[in-house]
């Protein structure tokens, strides 16, 4: 399936306009959330990949890509409610969910409040304790150290890719015509015509915030779980850094960080003992992206069972 198939549609659920990305299929509600700062549409080549056995859709949480930003309602409990609205006017009696990075706290707490309303969940590189992030962010060795070229202002989308690729080599490692789409949806210009996120800076640090401080709920999930870890033993190096920079952000890589990313990983396997836990060293963050086929046979296994 061409990604022109999919429907693009919105819903009106808890007081906002919600996107949503809709490739059809028959079968039970597949519900793919994305993480932070993306939109439903960096699902568009992944997803279209289950609607032989299931209904595949991806929505947009509320201050992200297409749907409305209002000023309020940026809690754990509205954004939980946004989703359960979301399934409600479709007609979904029973989710299966896979979610990306942030989108575990919502499905965790989902979960939790309607387990009965779960049927099954797949985590892509999402189910961590962020409370323990805490611990990294405290050690970063490099506080304070910014691309020469952080702020500086792009008045044309080619410029804003051309600075986010070169900020951030997680993404300029799987940019592709996806990720182009993608990025799309995550910017606005403003009325002095500069290329910017649609995500304020103050935005940015509720949704944050939000994660920091969620204790999660993972012993109360009674669905079955697929929860994909990329390990953190894989670290991109921006180019801007000096040799000693790049030794300490080594370091601190391959100790600290990793041991926290160890730590979150064995409290969800305590916490959900009937989990199937699927470890992808050397890995990316956006999985099923850059992993895309290993992951793609993991969760269709996993949820043909």
């Amino acid at each position: 399936m061409s990604p022109s198939v999919r429907k693009s549609d919105f819903v009106h659920v808890n007081g906002v306009n919600l996107h949503y990305l809709d490739w059809g299929g028959d079968g039970n509600a597949l519900v793919f959330l994305p993480g932070l700062g993306n939109t439903a549409y960096i699902f568009d080549r992944f997803a279209q990949r289950f609607t032989s056995k299931f209904h595949v859709l991806a929505v947009t949480r509320r201050g992200h890509g297409d749907s409305d930003y209002p000023d309020t309602g940026y809690d754990l409990e509205t954004l939980t409610e946004d989703v359960k609205q979301f399934v409600d006017l479709l007609g979904i009696e029973k989710v299966i969910f896979a979610g990306s990075s942030m989108a575990y706290v919502e499905i965790c707490h989902f979960a939790a409040l309607y387990p009965d309303r779960v049927q099954k969940i797949v985590y892509l590189d999402a189910a961590y304790d962020r409370t323990k992030f805490r611990k990294f962010e405290e050690q970063y060795p490099l506080k304070g150290v910014r691309h020469p070229a952080a702020g500086d202002p792009c008045f044309s989308v080619e410029e804003f890719i051309a600075y986010t690729k070169r900020i951030s080599p997680e993404i300029a490692d799987i940019w592709d015509d996806l990720y182009a789409e993608e990025i799309l949806h995550e910017i606005k210009i403003t009325p002095e015509g500069k290329v910017v996120d649609r995500i304020s800076d103050e935005l940015n640090r509720k949704f944050i915030n939000i994660s920091r401080n969620y204790p999660p709920e993972d012993s109360q999930t009674k669905a079955p779980v697929l929860s994909i870890y990329a390990i953190w033993d894989r670290i991109l190096l921006p180019d801007y850094l000096t040799e000693e920079q790049k030794t300490k952000l080594l370091e601190f890589g391959k100790g600290i960080r990793l041991s926290v990313q160890r730590e979150c990983i064995e409290k969800f396997r305590q916490d959900v003992p009937h989990a199937r836990i699927v470890e992808i060293h050397q890995g990316h963050h956006w999985c099923f992206i850059k992993h895309e086929e290993l992951v793609f046979d993991e969760m269709k296994a996993f949820l043909l069972e």
